[in-house]
């Protein structure tokens, strides 16, 4: 089964949302996961956070921007790279303040 969003398998774009709505959720309950970082280090991680979970909730409602590069970092594979960068450095983050 695709989806209308480019012909993205469904489970794909699911998947991917789900992934951002926990990881946002993640983080509304534990902001100290991103704001404890040293500013050099929590201004990547914000874009980073921004681009994935941007990215995440833009493939299901068929959003596309308007320039070959901006369009190309917000499908796959950028984005889902994006996502999985993302999801490290929360998970690590977690892990190393446990």
């Amino acid at each position: 089964m695709k989806s209308l969003a480019n012909e993205r398998p469904v489970w794909l774009v699911m998947g991917s949302m789900l992934l951002a709505a926990a990881l946002a959720l993640w983080l509304l309950l534990y902001p100290e996961l991103i704001s404890g970082l040293p500013m050099p280090l929590r201004l990547p991680a914000i874009g980073l956070g921004v681009w994935a979970l941007g990215a995440a909730f833009m493939q299901p409602m068929g959003l596309e921007l308007r320039r070959h590069w901006q369009r190309r970092a917000t499908t796959p594979p950028w984005s889902l790279v994006a996502l999985a960068a993302f999801t490290l450095v929360v998970a690590l983050r977690a892990l190393w303040m446990a």
